[in-house]
């Protein structure tokens, strides 16, 4: 029985007859079958398993006469470099630096939260070391997870603004959310550190804002702010009212 392909593999020559028929997903009609059959088939040509091949592309491959046809996906699966590890290990490496950074302010916070008033807790807040610590090891992890599009990420924008979309991708990556999650170490001791300092200036209450501060950094320096601000209406309002610092001395 004389079998002919009815879709467009019908522009193909006949020695591509079997190589497309061979194709699993494909239908094939008999040229003898009535009209209402054909329309039948033809309907169900493009049919699969699991759908049909609408968004699908078929794409002719030619090469000495028309060989066969190959079903092609329009949509592949792409992966960013930045989402890749760029060393081997570059994952452990970012968990056990996440976590001694996590660990690493603990004590200073501590020691501002429990002995605000004690000579050693200021030489030790004072001190430049955690920052020294804490900036290598962002360096560290910021070079392990930059590559070629961070800077395409970062400034996505014709006005060289960073965008939604753009960060979204970018902090896609674990290595660079181990990198920004040392960044926001950093900054939130550092704030700490200016608030603990400020306090012991003006004599005002901060182991509440410090708490905030290492939980919610913004919110601990509106909290200071306001404290601040409470403390010096109260005492204007009465003179008599010791400091904080009298206090503990």
């Amino acid at each position: 029985m004389d079998l002919r392909f009815r879709s467009q593999a019908s522009l193909c020559s006949s020695q591509t007859s079997h190589s497309v028929r061979s194709q699993p997903c494909l239908r094939w009609v008999p040229f003898s079958a009535n009209r209402a059959s054909v329309g039948k088939y033809t309907t169900q040509l493009l049919s699969i398993q699991r759908g049909q091949l609408a968004g699908e592309r078929l794409q002719s491959v030619c090469n000495d006469g028309l060989k066969g046809i190959l079903l092609k996906k329009r949509n592949r699966l792409t992966i960013s470099a930045s989402m890749l590890p760029s060393v081997p290990g570059a994952l452990q490496i970012a968990s056990r630096l996440f976590t001694f950074g996590t660990a690493f302010v603990v004590p200073f916070y501590t020691v501002m939260i429990l002995a605000p008033h004690a000579t050693w807790t200021k030489k030790f807040v004072e001190s430049s070391i955690p920052y020294v610590v804490l900036g290598v090891l962002y360096v560290y992890l910021l070079a392990l997870s930059w590559s070629p599009e961070t800077l395409h990420l970062m400034f996505a924008s014709k006005y060289w603004l960073p965008e939604l979309p753009g960060i979204t991708r970018m902090f896609s990556s674990t290595l660079t959310v181990a990198s920004a999650w040392l960044h926001l170490l950093v900054v939130d001791l550092f704030a700490g550190r200016q608030i603990y300092l400020d306090g012991l200036r003006c004599s005002t209450e901060t182991r509440h804002s410090l708490v905030l501060c290492l939980l919610f950094c913004p919110v601990g320096i509106l909290s200071h702010f306001f404290t601040k601000a409470v403390v010096h209406l109260w005492r204007k309002a009465n003179s008599d009212v010791p400091n904080v610092a009298e206090l503990y001395s």
